[in-house]
């Protein structure tokens, strides 16, 4: 416990010792009991010093909390990322019959539903919230639906419910068109954001994600010239969304162009700025540039070492990408990124011992377990010098007790461009050849999926996806979230097994 208090920040130490003074002052007055009061010590504890289980104990100490207590404690596991147990608490709360639930309790109630991506427990608390007549006219409310619903995929129901509200605000019509900007919808996601009545930054990057997210760069670049002509401030999202937009469509020319609107704009670079700046300048073939800024930049972390990494041995001299992360590896631990890039410097080098030993050293010496795309990379490496059935032998046999297809994108993104001599022909072979051996086996089609992927063939992936579907094909089934009546039923042993863990 000493150990604890030395490492805690000496002013939330401070906080902690003046929290402490005005419980003991409440209690001593008598006055802990009135919720007016020992709410807004709940309310302290968990934004002064952010520690849930004080908060919870101090809730357990009131004897008829209010729903402005009850709603701080919903408040406080939803911040604090205990999504499931904040839908507990409200069931029981509701279930001992002295709390009634206002404005304020469904934000982050129906915020906690859409980080479970539960459907069926937002679709109770939207009931509720009609139930206790705190939907109409109650802005945040309204707005937490909107995000539910976007987040759920269902963006015809959020249209629904952005109809139906007398007063909308830029939330409201940001969150519907991030909405359907996620779910691929660009049309109506442009339809509407021509008809806001008024736009912010946010907006525009919603727009622009959505472009970039959906492989349409030269779309996200024109809105973003529209933003610029129509004189909208920027912020560092949109430059990062801007500059990836210009990286993935090797528009050289266009990214230096940012480049200097950027340093115009602002006299410092954000490390954020920096690394996409190598990123794009690699992607385009200037690695030259890329290294300049690398090495000018005062403070580099994984993530940027990373990005010049990765420049060097996919885009640039993979020998210069090597002996950059020799440097690294005195500096910093490289990551499993780090190491896609190594042997896709050895893979383009032909360098067999090394690439083994860059994968043994990956798993023995910093314990990184290795992902489809580490293998495919080896694979490629012996494909490439003649080793065709040890290429073989590790598509055939790569660890698949993972899904990593919904990466899909990134892994074609970034293996697509190694310019490797092989192709996704063997792999397609090989799957297809497992399947029609094992014609239950998930992993066979997950392999299938992950070629397809990493060949960029968005439709092969779909139909592969579709024919497991239609054939049964599931993994292993694993634990999932507790249903709805679980979770209403079995709250009060949840909450005792929280309390518990306190």
């Amino acid at each position: 416990m000493a150990e604890m208090e030395r490492n805690i920040p000496p002013h939330l130490n401070r906080n902690k010792i003046h929290l402490f003074q005005i419980q003991a002052q409440l209690i001593t007055s008598g006055v802990f009991q009135d919720p007016s009061f020992s709410g807004r010590l709940l309310k302290l504890s968990s934004s002064l010093i952010d520690d849930l289980c004080y908060t919870l104990l101090i809730f357990k100490c009131i004897d008829f909390p209010d729903a402005f207590c009850v709603n701080t404690v919903i408040k406080g596991y939803t911040c604090s990322n205990h999504h499931q147990i904040a839908v507990s608490f409200y069931a029981e709360a509701l279930r001992r019959g002295d709390f009634y639930p206002n404005g304020f309790t469904f934000p982050p109630l129906i915020s906690a539903c859409a980080k479970l991506g539960c459907l069926s427990l937002g679709q109770m608390c939207h009931g509720h919230a009609l139930k206790f007549g705190v939907v109409d006219h109650v802005l945040p409310v309204q707005n937490s639906l909107l995000h539910f619903y976007g987040c759920c995929r269902l963006v015809d129901v959020a249209g629904k419910v952005l109809d139906e509200m007398p007063v909308k605000d830029l939330v409201s019509w940001n969150t519907v068109i991030g909405g359907l900007a996620k779910a691929g919808e660009m049309e109506s996601a442009h339809k509407m954001f021509d008809e806001m009545p008024r736009k912010n930054v946010v907006s525009w990057n919603v727009m622009i994600t959505g472009y970039l997210n959906f492989r349409s760069p030269g779309n996200a670049l024109q809105l973003f010239r529209r933003m610029m002509s129509r004189n909208y401030e920027s912020n560092d999202t949109t430059k990062v969304q801007v500059i990836a937009a210009c990286a993935r469509s090797n528009r050289l020319k266009e990214g230096k162009s940012i480049h200097g609107f950027i340093i115009k704009a602002c006299t410092d670079f954000s490390l954020i700025i920096d690394t996409n700046m190598i990123d794009m300048y690699s992607k385009c073939g200037r690695t030259d540039i890329a290294r300049k800024i690398f090495d000018k930049m005062p403070i580099k972390n994984l993530v940027s070492w990373n990005a010049m990494i990765l420049g060097h041995c996919i885009h640039g001299d993979p020998v210069d990408g090597l002996s950059l992360y020799s440097e690294m590896a005195d500096k910093i631990n490289p990551d499993e990124l780090t190491f896609i890039g190594v042997l896709c410097a050895c893979a383009r080098l032909g360098l067999l011992t090394d690439g083994k030993n860059y994968f043994s050293e990956m798993i023995d010496l910093f314990h990184l377990k290795p992902n489809f795309a580490h293998y495919w990379c080896m694979a490629n490496l012996m494909a490439n010098i003649g080793r065709m059935e040890e290429a073989v032998s590790i598509l055939r046999n790569i660890p698949t007790d993972e899904d990593f297809s919904p990466e899909y994108s990134f892994w074609a993104g970034l293996l697509g461009s190694c310019r490797f001599q092989g192709d996704a022909t063997l792999g397609e072979q090989i799957a297809k050849e497992l399947i029609e051996q094992d014609p239950s086996n998930f992993s066979h089609y997950n392999l299938l999926v992950n070629v397809y992927a990493l060949a960029g063939k968005r439709a092969e992936v779909s139909r592969t996806r579709e024919m497991m579907k239609e054939r049964g094909i599931k993994r292993v089934a694993c634990c999932s979230l507790k249903d709805l009546t679980e979770i209403v039923c079995d709250n009060a042993k949840r909450i005792k097994e929280i309390g518990a863990e306190c």
